[in-house]
């Protein structure tokens, strides 16, 4: 049986799979790292499938149509988003016009919304809600015993001389009754079924850098804070803590975190070295690797007993101890991407960030002091942001002085609380889930309250950014690092040529 899994076409470096999805200013885009780890748990059921990214390869619907034709899929799995749901149907759309192909969707967006997904079009067939590995793994075994099952009756009912009128499509036989973590239509009605448990077993899911090796081009990849090629993976899913915004946690991978065995990390870090002699970096892309401070130090001492050389970088909270940051420096980690957010304490509190404004300071002169790079992420336009918290944070991020910084506007999504206090609010400025991107495809804020409009949100990132990158001292500093490191050299002047339209024009040029 053929599965086709496919990261449709969009804009041009359309970043689908990033917890904010869009263009970015930064040219960053993200591995298909979901749709990557389910193939490889149906390649290890030995099905015949194909990844295919097309954002990252640049391929275009008409390319897709072609692809699809040629391979014939009997499932077809199409990855969304909340601000590409509209062209992603219209993709689902356009490869049932020309295969008879079982359409599922799966992503942050119908995990938040499936029945209105599944209105969305008769194409769909179904939704995969929540962590779909395992879900679409009993799909398509589902679709394929229904297709041997109808092709039974055809041979049975033409032997008797009938006409079976219902077996047109034997793949729509499938009883999907019992598949776990599925939404689906049948017989022009809509059924949910019971959710799939998170997966606790994350040892049994193949290495996702195996798939990246036999589908994907990693050089395609790039994230503006990581050296390039970068390979992403995860060593865990889930994150213990609740902040109102972060989309993965709410819709997918909820807030247990999950662990793979530190082994099972460390043997795949060994493996992306030995396959991928160009890797110049790996990120691990778990939502906070720092909270458990007992597994980073068992982590970064695994590394270090097997002799491992490597540069790894990760998501971390503000709170990582110096002894946590001196750790896992010395193991190889290279650069954390962290969330400072605000500089108003209430602020962070009204996120439920769990954090303190203090050590924020505390976290960035300890990370300097260990050696580690440090990207810095501020979200503005929260509950209780002001013009006037809006230049403090701006005054924190350059007081901080971190290797790079991102100033974004809030984005809420369906299925966070984030989204929900701006639609009880009647904040939402437009219920078109386009209208989350400008017109090039970039970020844009739909949540417009009293005393701070979307546009001023989106206008005060951009000069944020300006601001911050402009300074005389930022400039000599990314200079002098350049020239003593050609390494940080390559990744800041791609990076650089990349922002820096973007730095001078802002996000709504003339």
């Amino acid at each position: 049986m053929r599965i086709l899994m496919l990261n449709p076409p969009y804009f041009k470096k359309f970043s689908r799979s990033q917890r904010s999805p869009a263009v970015t200013k930064s040219g960053c885009i993200y591995y298909p790292m979901w749709l990557a780890y389910a193939t490889g748990v149906l390649e290890q059921a030995g099905y015949d499938v194909k990844l295919v990214d097309a954002p990252g390869d640049g391929y275009n619907l008409e390319y897709i149509l072609s692809l699809a034709e040629e391979f014939q899929p009997e499932l077809t799995v199409i990855d969304t988003s909340t601000p590409s749901i509209n062209n992603d149907v219209q993709v689902a759309e356009a490869i049932k016009d020309k295969l008879d192909t079982f359409i599922c969707l799966v992503g942050t967006h119908v995990s938040a919304l499936p029945e209105e997904s599944l209105l969305l079009s008769d194409s769909i067939n179904a939704v995969a809600v929540r962590e779909y590995d395992y879900t679409i793994l009993e799909l398509a075994r589902r679709i394929e015993h229904g297709k041997k099952d109808g092709l039974e009756k055809r041979r049975n009912d033409n032997h008797k001389g009938a006409i079976s009128k219902d077996i047109k499509n034997p793949v729509g036989n499938a009883d999907l009754s019992g598949v776990k973590g599925l939404s689906y239509r049948q017989n022009g009605k809509i059924f949910h079924n019971e959710k799939r448990p998170l997966i606790d077993n994350l040892d049994g899911i193949p290495f996702v850098s195996e798939v990246y090796k036999r589908h994907l081009k990693i050089e395609n990849y790039f994230y503006g804070g990581n050296l390039h090629p970068v390979v992403t993976i995860v060593s865990g899913r889930g994150c213990p803590n609740r902040c109102i915004y972060c989309l993965y946690p709410q819709t997918m991978t909820g807030h247990k975190y999950r662990y793979r065995s530190i082994k099972k990390v460390v043997d795949e870090l060994e493996y992306i070295k030995d396959q991928f002699p160009q890797m110049r970096e790996v990120f691990l892309e778990d939502d906070t690797l720092t909270v458990n401070k007992d597994r980073c130090l068992e982590f970064s001492d695994e590394i270090l007993s097997r002799g491992l050389k490597i540069t790894w970088s990760t998501n971390s909270r503000a709170d990582a101890d110096f002894e946590t940051l001196k750790a896992i420096k010395k193991a190889g980690c290279r650069y954390l991407c962290v969330g400072f957010e605000s500089a108003e304490q209430s602020i962070l509190d009204n996120m439920m960030k769990n954090l303190k404004v203090e050590q924020v300071y505390e976290f960035v002169i300890n990370a300097k002091k260990a050696g580690l790079l440090v990207h810095g992420c501020f979200l503005v336009g929260n509950p209780g942001e002001t013009k006037e918290t809006l230049e403090k944070t701006l005054a924190m991020a350059k007081e901080l002085d971190p290797d790079s910084a991102q100033f974004f506007p809030i984005m809420v999504y369906p299925g966070t609380k984030a989204y929900e206090w701006a639609f009880e609010n009647r904040y939402l400025t437009t219920n078109d889930y386009r209208e989350w991107l400008t017109k090039d495809g970039l970020h844009n804020c739909v949540v417009s309250r009293p005393g701070l409009t979307e546009r001023e949100l989106v206008e005060f990132c951009d000069h944020a950014r300006a601001s911050f990158y402009f300074r005389p001292k930022y400039i000599i500093r990314k200079a002098v690092q350049s020239l003593l490191d050609f390494k940080e050299a390559k990744r800041n002047i791609k990076a650089g040529l990349t922002s820096f339209k973007y730095l001078v024009r802002g996000s709504f040029p003339d």
